[in-house]
């Protein structure tokens, strides 16, 4: 029984979300997800051509496209030229489609879904014959343009809300001369939000396509006409971030925020300074090195320096962000240091290690982000430790492929990139990342190394809902990860966000059975686990599933 799974990713770029798209589409395709997708979001300024278009229809030239702070994408889509930008929602459905040969079929229903959407929003539109789209009195409100390749739907559609519209005058929209191009907020007069129409759209693509409305978020489903599938709809991200207090923190009673829980007997830990404890930590200092455990204010870090465990971190110890959960400091990076990765392989091999982690701050005033210096310090510790397997946990790189190339070349034996939490959350809890990044990233690098495991990591007890874990970790499960952690969130200090809850043990335990059920080769779940907690063991237990898996466009 499929399920429907909607996801607002809000504004990305156009080459991020084209491989969104494709790692969801082979995601359904290799059976990595039994589940159909609907992906909802915006685009920076971007021009695309679809396989029966032509540049001739592009009236601007590169230079023009560049002063209008535009890009250019030839993709595999039918239709002509399309303009997308900031205003206009865009939806890429990723369905199984029973027919795959019948697809004018699939198209009228994308068209009446819109119609039908404004209509609800007091616009009279309609379909025409030879003109794909859905028109008004006063031009064409939006576009589609589709792929289906293995029987799974790719593109899909992109409706006017409140577009700017002279982004359409440098091109011949669809290839058509002789017709306007309108906006739903020119048609009412008035500002239209992208939630609203969303609001209006998710039910209607559901009922089109015959998904079933789930009724609670605790697994009720009632049955619709036709097939008998489900369907989820994830609440829009709020406006609006939470930051790190400036200088006074905010008062606690007994160490808790207004409104916090108590710290449950299972989230304590017990500090054990031990030889090996003190021991790392002073190998630490001579070599100059900083370790995430100790500047996150990791709880295993007694377990695991004890022993002779822990993960670098290389870049310095200033992040250029400042994430409402974590730890690390913020505030101008210090100089790179060239010589970092060699202290690191130093280290390693001075630990003895067979598993080394290597993570890093957010280096966002670098042009690579840093990641010149984690292929370097990949290099150097297999050089000094050749049989010892290197993980790497990496920023974002703000989306740069490259960047996330240059780390990738070195076959890292697992790249680790967090998620940190569900998708609804997101603006709220991470500084200048985002949901659809992430998991692009994560999806590029198994193509780039589909041999190496690939690995993210969630924290819980932020405010999210079980349910949406599940779609969490549904998601990762789609786009191609290997290994998940999750773990309980824990408030560094007064200034970062509150605890909303403790998660109970067998709910981390439940998490666990549901990841690795729908085929997860490892999830670390549990209170205390942190994103290298058990990292060799998890890499073990993945190895016999990271056989590589193909899956070609045809």
């Amino acid at each position: 029984m499929p399920l429907l799974r909607t996801r607002w990713f809000g504004r990305v770029p156009y080459a991020e979300a084209w491989d969104l798209q494709r790692a969801f589409w082979e995601g359904r395709v290799s059976g990595r997800t039994p589940d159909d997708y609907l992906l909802l979001l915006e685009h920076p300024h971007t021009y695309t051509v679809g396989r029966n278009g032509s540049r001739s229809n592009m009236l601007a030239s590169d230079e023009q496209l560049t002063e209008l702070g535009a890009e250019l994408f030839f993709v595999d889509r039918g239709g002509d030229i399309t303009y997308h930008g900031p205003g206009q929602l865009v939806g890429y459905p990723i369905l199984a489609l029973a027919d795959s040969k019948r697809i004018r079929p699939y198209v009228k229903r994308i068209e009446q879904v819109l119609i039908e959407t404004l209509a609800a929003l007091g616009i009279e539109a309609w379909a025409e014959f030879g003109y794909p789209g859905v028109w008004t009195a006063s031009g064409k409100v939006a576009a589609i343009g589709v792929r289906v390749a293995r029987g799974v739907t790719m593109h899909g559609f992109a409706l006017n809300v409140n577009t700017e519209l002279s982004y359409f005058h440098h091109i011949n929209p669809c290839g058509i001369t002789d017709r306007a191009v309108t906006s739903m907020a020119h048609l009412l007069d008035r500002p239209v939000t992208i939630e609203e129409v969303v609001g209006e759209l998710i039910p209607r693509f559901a009922s089109a396509f015959r998904y079933a409305r789930r009724e609670t978020q605790l697994g009720a489903f009632v049955r619709g006409q036709g097939r008998p599938r489900r369907f989820e709809v994830d609440r829009l991200v709020e406006e609006g971030t939470f930051a790190a207090g400036p200088d006074d923190p905010p008062s606690t009673e007994r160490g808790l925020l207004p409104g916090e829980p108590e710290r449950p007997p299972w989230m304590r830990v017990r500090a054990q300074m031990g030889s090996g404890y003190t021991d790392l930590k002073k190998l630490m200092r001579d070599m100059e090195l900083h370790t995430v455990c100790e500047e996150a204010g990791c709880p295993n870090i007694y377990e695991c320096f004890g022993q002779g465990t822990a993960t670098l971190m290389i870049l310095g110890d200033r992040c250029t962000r400042a994430c409402g959960f974590c730890d690390v400091t913020t505030g101008k990076p210090t100089e790179v240091d060239i010589f970092e990765p060699f202290r690191a392989a130093s280290a390693t091999e001075q630990m003895g290690l067979r598993h080394a982690v290597v993570t890093s701050v957010n280096r966002d005033d670098l042009e690579d982000g840093g990641a010149g210096i984690f292929a370097a310090t990949i290099r150097e510790i297999r050089n000094r430790v050749p049989s010892c397997d290197v993980e790497v946990l990496i920023p974002d790189f703000k989306g740069d492929r490259q960047a996330l190339e240059t780390v990738m070349v070195e076959k890292p034996s697992v790249l680790n990139h967090n998620t940190e939490t569900v998708l609804r959350l997101q603006r709220d809890v991470r500084t200048a990342a985002s949901y659809g990044r992430s998991l692009a990233l994560l999806a590029r690098a198994k193509w780039i190394n589909p041999a190496g495991a690939v690995k993210s990591g969630l924290i819980v007890g932020l405010g999210e809902t079980k349910e949406e874990v599940l779609g969490a970790l549904g998601d990762l499960r789609a786009v191609g990860a290997d290994i998940v952690t999750i773990g309980q969130y824990l408030r560094p200090t007064a200034r970062h966000r509150p605890v909303h809850r403790y998660v109970h043990p067998a709910e981390f335990d439940e998490y666990r059975r549901f990841g690795e059920g729908i085929g997860i080769s490892k999830v670390e779940s549990g209170p205390l686990v942190r994103s290298s907690y058990h990292a060799r063991e998890s890499l073990e237990a993945s190895k016999p599933a990271l056989l590589p898996v193909q899956v070609e466009h045809r």
